[in-house]
């Protein structure tokens, strides 16, 4: 196996550990869920959807934003969340290869 290509694989397995880990929690995939399916969504309305805290809804914004789950756009003093789903689509495909 080529320098590169083990590269390749352990930034491979960051990225899956990343995704996995931010999809451990149920509010997380919660949240990405309601994202998904409106499309779009502003902090605030993501915070007033779920029965968390301002903070803990923060954090969890930010893990799925640190694992490319979500994107965020800044609009003046908002932030608009919208769903990558290249990311957990790939994550999850690579994973299939291996099994297979």
């Amino acid at each position: 196996m080529s320098k590169q290509r083990k590269l390749e694989g352990i930034q491979d397995l960051e990225v899956a550990d990343a995704v996995f880990a931010a999809l451990a929690h149920p509010a997380r995939r919660q949240i990405l869920l309601a994202v998904h399916y409106r499309g779009s969504c502003n902090a605030g309305e993501i915070a007033n959807r779920f029965e968390c805290s301002w903070p803990t809804t923060s954090r969890h914004l930010s893990t799925l934003v640190k694992a490319e789950l979500l994107q965020v756009d800044k609009a003046g003093r908002e932030r608009v969340y919208r769903v990558n789903a290249d990311v957990l689509r790939n994550v999850l495909m690579q994973w299939l290869d291996f099994l297979a």
